[in-house]
């Protein structure tokens, strides 16, 4: 490969990864594409010439751009922070379902649709009707253990 083809080559390669940032934002993919851009410039001038030269150097500005201006990057761009709770048990604790098989006493299974899927569900030692609403308490395993809503509480 010539020097113009291989200075082409690094200048698409870094126009095509800063164009990418919009599909990929973050921040990483631009400063990847600023490292190819200045490998361009370094073969276009005689600084560096051979292929392992010039990966040496996009590799160096690399880490040298990715340390500097992350952050910088990172203010200008954004990106998701969004946090979300990773405890499905907390999440489905105190919640309402509707017993759809009935549960009896003991180790009795019965099912219950919770967020629109049918779960295998243990009650607290009474029987709980077909339609009855139910809160549930926890999970145990698969199945989720619930105890009868007040006719009140239904609500």
């Amino acid at each position: 490969m010539s020097m113009v083809q291989a200075e082409f080559l690094w200048l698409g390669v870094g126009i095509g990864l800063i164009l990418a940032e919009v599909i990929v934002p973050g921040g990483i993919v631009i400063l990847l594409g600023l490292a190819c851009l200045i490998v361009a410039a370094a073969l276009a001038l005689g600084l560096v010439v051979g292929v392992a030269p010039s990966f040496t150097l996009w590799f160096m500005v690399s880490i040298v751009l990715l340390l500097g201006f992350r952050q910088v990057t990172q203010k200008l761009i954004g990106g998701d922070k969004h946090i979300d709770n990773t405890d499905e048990d907390l999440d489905i604790y105190n919640q309402t379902a509707v017993v759809i098989a009935a549960i009896g006493p003991g180790e009795s299974q019965g099912r219950i649709e919770f967020q629109g899927s049918q779960w295998p569900a243990l009650g607290d030692g009474t029987v709980i009707a077909v339609g009855a609403n139910v809160r549930i308490i926890c999970r145990e395993n698969i199945a989720l253990v619930v105890e009868p809503l007040a006719p009140e509480q239904a609500d």
